[in-house]
């Protein structure tokens, strides 16, 4: 079954917003078997929308269409598609109660616009939006499914969930699809493949590898699709433990988990704790480490220092170390990360400090250099790193590698 993504608006088109929507949705309809043909991006224009309606359904077996479904007089999508298929407009009961009672809750007053909201086109199942007012339209057309869904990602992933993807489910025309991911680390995508070439090229012909690299991690994805799920689920599980039999050390996280959830996991189960003092990354170690519930079962907080006065008040690094040795040193991060064994109790700590850029560089300090410590009461161990001149990439290797290193530190402590 093959499937187009459709996004309406002007605001896509001139950079206002990014689609989000259409990669999202390309994600939950690869994992329940559905292959993406295409996706288009179009302005909120009459001719423009038939037009590529027409096109998508030559192409496709689903059309998903987003935006355009608002109040006012730009949304048209509504009345675009009930001229499409040669229908009126109908009000819903349903939607329409939905919407007054929005209202109602935030004692806004309800005007003829808003009650507009509630008419779909004749021809369509409506689907209840839980969370706002403009209800989604689900049609079924010369053999072809077209769904149409609010712009809003949070409204549609609902309706994605809810309604949308269960209902293609019983179609009963999908083929069984098996997913297993691996996250690595501490090796480079080409690397990688060559390190798994063997195992890749005599893999079987319903499964495939696909490399998925970020900052310092790469991603791999095995999928798998035929007709009995029990069979597929254990030759994916087969090829899944030959990776894992190859590239041990690389292996960060087995299914779809990050470096920081790999290491709050191994902290957890020895009763450990972790504390951090960020300077060139700006806390966004903290950021990574925090977005996992459950986190201050084992994150203590941390600390950003930019100043070199606030390095010496809060971690207690020497002044001496610092008029000799600089902030961005060997020296600096290691006393941070001793700080924060005394200073903040932790039982790990990660310390950073460098020239994310893009200036403020010198000639024995250039733009890019990051120096990352870890360890723990025990022992720290520290590495100085050159990257390049973007700030926002600096930041984001710096944390991963900071990461990393300390992810295999705890694995040798065990």
């Amino acid at each position: 079954m093959r499937a187009e993504l459709i996004t309406i608006g002007d605001e896509i088109l001139i950079g206002q917003i990014i689609d989000t929507n259409s990669a999202w949705m390309g994600r939950e309809l690869e994992n329940i078997g559905v292959k993406i043909r295409q996706i288009t991006s179009i302005s909120d224009s009459k001719p423009e929308i038939l037009k590529t309606l027409r096109e998508a359904e030559n192409r496709a077996d689903i059309i998903l269409i987003t935006g355009g479904l608002g109040p006012t007089r730009d949304d048209i999508t509504k009345g675009t598609l009930a001229e499409y298929f040669g229908v009126g407009l109908k009000i819903d009961s349903a939607a329409l109660e939905n919407v007054v009672a929005i209202f109602n809750r935030f004692s806004m007053p309800l005007l003829e616009v808003n009650k507009k909201q509630a008419e779909v086109p004749e021809n369509c199942i409506p689907i209840q939006n839980s969370k706002g007012t403009a209800p989604g339209m689900w049609f079924e057309e010369r053999g072809k499914i077209f769904v149409s869904m609010p712009g809003v990602p949070h409204e549609m992933m609902a309706m994605m969930q809810d309604f949308v993807i269960p209902r293609i489910l019983e179609t009963g025309k999908l083929p069984s699809i098996v997913h297993q991911t691996l996250l690595t680390a501490g090796l480079g995508e080409s690397f990688l493949a060559k390190k798994l070439e063997e195992i890749e090229n005599q893999l079987p012909s319903n499964i495939k590898l696909a490399y998925l690299p970020k900052l310092g991690q790469v991603r791999l994805r095995l999928s798998g699709m035929g007709p009995v799920k029990s069979d597929l689920e254990r030759e994916v599980e087969e090829q899944k433990q030959k990776i894992i039999q190859c590239i041990p050390e690389y292996i960060v996280w087995i299914g779809d988990g990050t470096l920081s959830q790999a290491i709050l996991e191994k902290l957890k189960s020895s009763s450990k704790t972790l504390a951090t003092a960020e300077s060139c990354t700006g806390g966004y170690i903290a950021k990574e480490i925090t977005s996992i519930p459950g986190s201050s079962q084992v994150y203590l907080g941390g600390v950003v220092p930019y100043s070199n006065t606030l390095k010496t008040r809060l971690l207690g690094v020497k002044e001496g170390t610092l008029n000799q040795y600089g902030a961005v040193s060997e020296e600096t991060v290691r006393e941070m990360v001793q700080g924060i064994h005394e200073h903040l109790g932790a039982d790990f700590g990660i310390a950073t400090s460098g020239i994310a850029g893009p200036d403020g560089g010198s000639p024995d300090k250039p733009v890019g250099l990051v120096w990352v410590a870890w360890g723990n009461r025990n022992r720290i161990e520290a590495k100085k790193f050159q990257f390049g001149k973007d700030r926002l990439v600096n930041i984001e290797r710096s944390a991963t590698v900071a990461l990393t290193h300390l992810l295999s530190f705890i694995k040798e402590e065990e």
